[in-house]
């Protein structure tokens, strides 16, 4: 599997950038404006250090290319909901349980897998950046 360090901007995969293409205007608008934030929340840590761009299950997925560092954060269309997009994180991991106690009500989740966005209004972009940042630290927040 290819992947690519990405820092903003265009999309460097031609794959990544084949999936994004391939979604109606509304959901590729969505998920390219969540792909800009998580970019631009890995920049403002500098312990998350290169994070890379790549696809797994076929979603755009972004990581730090440090190991143990953070996890895996996947964007996509939501499975059900043709008016939703999702922020998949490791169902495994206690990313869900955080986010729902910091913010009950803020987002609507999906079990232990996902905060779902709609297509239309604004995004808590302060309290989604928090997440964000939560999940690409998560292994070093597990050590402190």
């Amino acid at each position: 599997m290819k992947v690519q360090t990405v820092s903003g901007g265009e999309i460097l995969d031609r794959k990544v950038r084949q999936v994004f293409e391939s979604f109606d205007e509304p959901v590729r608008d969505r998920l390219l404006q969540l792909r800009e934030v998580i970019l631009d929340e890995a920049d403002r840590h500098p312990e998350i250090g290169e994070l890379l761009e790549t696809l797994k299950w076929g979603q755009p997925s972004y990581l730090p290319a440090k190991p143990r560092v953070g996890t895996t954060i996947r964007i996509a269309r939501h499975s059900r909901d043709a008016g939703k997009v999702a922020l998949y994180f490791s169902c495994n991991s206690s990313l869900a349980n955080d986010y729902q106690q910091l913010y009950p009500g803020v987002f609507e989740y999906e079990g232990h897998r996902a905060i779902l966005i709609g297509l239309k209004g604004i995004i808590r972009e302060t309290e989604l950046r928090h997440c964000i940042a939560l999940a690409l630290t998560y292994h070093l927040n597990k050590k402190r």
